[in-house]
């Protein structure tokens, strides 16, 4: 793969475009995940070279990925500011309802609670317990050591806990 197989590289692509769509979504590209993981992909194969072999591919794809979201929303963010439109639509758009568990309405308070989260708070939990990945991988791809995804994550649960706790009340007094 590393000599340019592009055969090789499109069983990596078929393989892992899936989650890589999912983080892009759940870091923040909205209706842009799919130019960010083309972005993402084409950059990833330039740069074969600097992968390392006995590394997964996943993670190190996934960095990409995230720093290319990254990238996209800071345009984003400037063009809006240029234009003066608001911001992007909330997280409940880009989640597939059948995969969800609870109940709609719980579902769309909890996502409504992680969208109000800072966001390096809301991308380490989307990471965790939306994409599924482990304290590890979630480090690598958000480029941050494996210490700052635990104190991320305990910050943004203990605000969820709370912000979903004065949700429910005021839903009860409605």
């Amino acid at each position: 793969m590393r000599a340019g197989d592009t055969d090789a590289y499109a069983v990596l692509v078929r393989r892992h475009a899936p989650v890589a769509m999912r983080t892009a979504a759940l870091l923040g590209a909205g209706s842009d995940a799919e130019d960010v993981v083309q972005e993402a992909l084409v950059k990833a194969y330039r740069s074969l070279g600097s992968f390392r072999a006995d590394r997964p591919f996943r993670p190190w794809l996934l960095r990409i990925v995230a720093n290319e979201t990254r990238n996209a929303h800071r345009s984003a963010v400037r063009r809006a500011g240029r234009e003066a439109r608001e911001a992007r639509p909330p997280l409940t758009h880009l989640l597939d309802p059948s995969a969800e568990v609870v109940g709609r309405e719980d579902k769309e308070r909890l996502l409504a609670a992680v969208g109000r989260l800072p966001d390096k708070l809301s991308h380490v939990v989307a990471c965790r317990y939306l994409l599924e990945l482990d304290e590890a991988t979630t480090a690598v791809v958000l480029g941050v050591p494996r210490g700052t995804v635990k104190s991320r994550l305990s910050r943004a649960l203990a605000r969820l806990r709370d912000d979903l706790a004065t949700t429910i009340e005021e839903v009860g007094h409605a």
